[in-house]
């Protein structure tokens, strides 16, 4: 539900934009007070349809903007205020985020900025902190912005619980490398199954070396060329690797555990697999076949639940993408960060170990699991497969080459699992987080 103005307003029109803003003022408590998925929230508010698509791309950035520097505002909304706010305000306390957003990131009119907040404070029935929301931000408007290192800058913006396990995992530096990755608006990336280098030259996009092609400025996605006639699909480049890790699918019978939105499953049906797609939510696997129609791809799908469900015979490949906390996805949905918390690691974990353990029993003897998840925690990749392989004596572990992922070495961990990280790619513009081990089932 939408943030409604309290009463009607007298005298002057309301500022421009403040319709906009207030739908950013509502996705915005909604992910940090109510707990709710962003790009969810963002595709079914009530109100989103309302705006012209330039006021649409407003709000998404201004959200967005805000999740990933919220470290950064809160320190400077600290800065301006005498004492915290009380715990009633915390639609005020998002006002100012959102206002310093705008001032500080986004380099909109600060007149502007303060207006419509002033007038965002009212409408949600706090309106005895407008002086207070006029001065703060008319502060941050004049005071000149000491310029922040984009290292110093990552650290800040990565929640504390994050930051501490990553420096574990990885050390000081990566770890300060991929905060730095999460700060900037990723670039659109696209898998093309034929004629790759072509469709890169008619888009205007970049052919990377693991043979996505990414577009820098995008626009529209469903007004880019090929769109219509199913030529490509969206799918980080990160995500396009683990399928690979198959090797030659053509003519092979490949099951795709929880497959939606259907990247993997698309690829897998492009290599000619004879796909078996499981996706256990209606919604989703309906998204599913809505996808693989544009494509113009062919695959069963089964709506099941993947820890349950056993293919009528073993089959020669299994593809496992397990649900997990995706803290590798960051730069793209900055909302993780706040929605999720440590406990949710070990949850989610025994959620893949079960299901890996389900895929074991569909595969024949001799062929290939790939279990892959998209977080950076080492209990959900890494640590999981070991705990497998030791309680599983008909498994082993095939190594990854970096030949097999376009070249991408830094990307090969030393026990030869895949393990992607969003400042790989740097000078490219990143990638997500990703981690696929390939296992083989033993006679």
């Amino acid at each position: 539900m939408g943030l409604k103005p309290q009463g009607k307003r007298t005298g002057r029109s309301a500022p421009a934009g403040l319709p906009a803003r207030g739908i950013a003022l509502d996705l915005l408590s909604g992910v940090l007070r109510r707990h709710r998925p962003l790009d969810e929230s963002f595709e079914s508010h009530s109100d989103i349809g309302d705006l012209d698509p330039r006021d649409r791309a407003f709000v998404r950035s201004l959200v967005w903007t805000t999740l990933r520097r919220l470290g950064e505002i809160d320190g400077i909304v600290a800065g301006c205020l005498d004492r915290p706010l009380p715990r009633k305000a915390g639609a005020v306390e998002d006002v100012l985020r959102l206002g310093v957003a705008q001032i500080r990131f986004l380099e909109s009119s600060p007149h502007a900025a303060v207006d419509t907040a002033v007038e965002l404070v009212r409408s949600t029935g706090l309106g005895g902190f407008k002086g207070l929301v006029n001065a703060v931000l008319r502060r941050v408007a004049r005071e000149e912005a000491a310029p922040c290192d984009p290292l110093e800058a990552g650290r800040l913006n990565t929640p504390d619980w994050l930051w501490a396990r990553w420096v574990s995992t990885y050390g000081e530096a990566t770890a300060s490398a991929i905060a730095a990755a999460h700060l900037n608006e990723p670039p659109l990336d696209l898998t093309v199954p034929n004629d790759v280098g072509g469709w890169a030259e008619r888009l205007g996009g970049t052919l990377l070396p693991t043979g996505t092609v990414r577009l820098s400025d995008a626009g529209a996605i469903p007004a880019l060329p090929g769109y219509d006639e199913g030529a490509w699909w969206v799918q980080d480049a990160a995500a396009a690797l683990p399928a690979r890790l198959l090797g030659d699918v053509g003519g092979k019978r490949v099951v795709d555990l929880c497959a939606a939105p259907g990247g993997k499953t698309a690829q897998l049906a492009a290599a000619g697999a004879q796909v078996v797609a499981v996706e256990r939510t209606p919604r989703r696997a309906e998204r599913l076949r809505t996808n693989l129609a544009r494509l113009r791809l062919e695959a069963e799908v089964v709506e099941a639940d993947a820890a349950d469900w056993r293919p009528d015979a073993p089959v020669e490949a299994v593809l496992l993408d397990a649900p997990c906390t995706a803290t590798g996805t960051i730069r793209r949905h900055p909302d993780i960060a706040y929605l999720k918390k440590a406990a949710d690691i070990e949850t989610t974990a025994r959620v893949q170990a079960r299901l890996l353990r389900a895929a074991r029993s569909m595969v024949a003897p001799g062929g290939l699991i790939v279990f892959v998840t998209c977080s950076l925690e080492a209990e959900e990749g890494e640590r999981l497969v070991e705990k497998q392989l030791a309680e599983a004596p008909d498994l082993e572990r095939v190594p990854v080459t970096a030949a097999e992922v376009g070249g991408l070495a830094e990307a090969i961990g030393p026990r030869g699992d895949l393990r992607t990280l969003p400042c790989h790619l740097a000078d490219f513009g990143g990638m997500d987080g990703f981690f696929a081990a390939r296992l083989r089932r033993l006679p």
